[in-house]
């Protein structure tokens, strides 16, 4: 297991608690090879045992390489996979949706929370930090105490939701509240960072990237892993799309899959810098002054925009962008049927 910068091919050591070269590039994962095979997966469903009965180590061989005794779950995944007969005739298609919110903080954060706290407590991490609109703070606050590690969580002024607020307090962690939005947020807690040897948890966190495509994985899985012909994602900071896309090629390169998906990123109008630039085709990229009602995805500038174009640029894949009354629109359509949508 190394690290490796994605513009220049640095290497740098596992143990580094970076999360960029020092070229500026961003830095990925890279495993060694194992024997993997889907009847090892299937066979580990139901399993109790730490750490595999977790959604996100079950895959353990696509996973980083570290010692039981450093992993820390609650445990995440092994979030069910839906789909309704009134939805598939709105869309004109067979569509299954991926319940993140029933990970134990509420959202997909802990999949890549359990993989992040893990590498920190590998590290010997004395604090760990965040910048977030809700679902981030509360995933860092309850993993960190839960691995007995202090934390601190940067947010936007008036731009939280105050239910993840709630559990952020909970959980006993540092609160600073910024004057302005998540991306000054998160310019600031990567200075803070840097600048005091605080452990990054957002999603420049290489790390934080491998435990989220478990998300991939396991909807493969669920789906006995017939491949569908596109994976849907909302886009925001643009971790999830670029784990997913990972989570692909390592999929593809160990066997478990015949091909790759094409991958469709929906951002908010509001917040759509990602979807311009595909407009014009990648080659040239700005940030925006984001504005949405959906809180999570309310971000101007992506910080992992590189490693997500990747992904759209792979798969031969599409960015759409859409109003705040279609994603209302949308969000009714899938509470009325039981699923449930944030």
């Amino acid at each position: 297991m190394q690290l490796r910068c994605i513009e220049c091919g640095a290497v740098l050591d596992p143990r580094s608690t970076a999360t960029r070269c020092e070229c500026g590039g961003l830095l990925e994962v890279e495993l060694e090879p194992k024997p993997v095979s889907r009847e090892l997966f299937d066979e580990r469903l139901g399993v109790i045992a730490h750490p595999l009965r977790s959604g996100v180590w079950r895959f353990r061989e696509l996973m980083p390489d570290f010692p039981d005794d450093v992993i820390v779950s609650k445990p995440e995944g092994n979030t069910n996979l839906y789909h309704d007969q009134r939805l598939n005739d709105l869309v004109g298609t067979e569509v299954w949706f991926k319940h993140e919110g029933e990970n134990p903080t509420g959202s997909f954060k802990d999949r890549g929370m359990t993989a992040g706290i893990s590498h920190a407590r590998w590290t010997e991490a004395t604090m760990v930090a965040c910048a977030s609109t809700g679902n981030t703070s509360a995933s860092v606050a309850a993993y960190a105490a839960a691995a007995g590690v202090p934390s601190v969580v940067f947010i936007p002024q008036g731009k939280i939701s105050v239910a993840k607020l709630g559990q952020t307090i909970a959980y006993g962690t540092r609160i600073i509240q910024v004057r302005g939005d998540f991306d000054a947020a998160m310019r600031l807690v990567q200075d803070a960072t840097a600048r005091y040897g605080i452990y990054l948890l957002n999603s420049l966190n290489p790390f934080r990237l491998e435990g989220q495509k478990s998300i991939v994985l396991e909807a493969l899985q669920q789906l006995r892993w017939e491949m569908p012909d596109w994976i849907v994602i909302p886009g925001g900071n643009l971790g999830n799309t670029a784990a997913l896309g990972k989570a692909l090629r390592e999929a593809l390169a160990a066997g478990l899959i015949d091909s790759m998906p094409r991958v469709a990123v929906s951002q908010a109008a509001g917040s759509a810098p990602f979807h311009r630039a595909f407009g014009e085709r990648f080659e040239s990229y700005a940030p925006v002054e984001a504005e949405t009602i959906a809180s999570a995805i309310r971000i101007g500038d992506p910080v992992n925009y590189h490693k997500a174009r990747r992904v759209i640029m792979e798969t031969e894949g599409t960015v759409v962008a859409v109003t705040d009354d279609e994603i209302m629109q949308a969000k009714a359509a899938v509470d009325r049927v039981g699923i449930g949508c944030e």
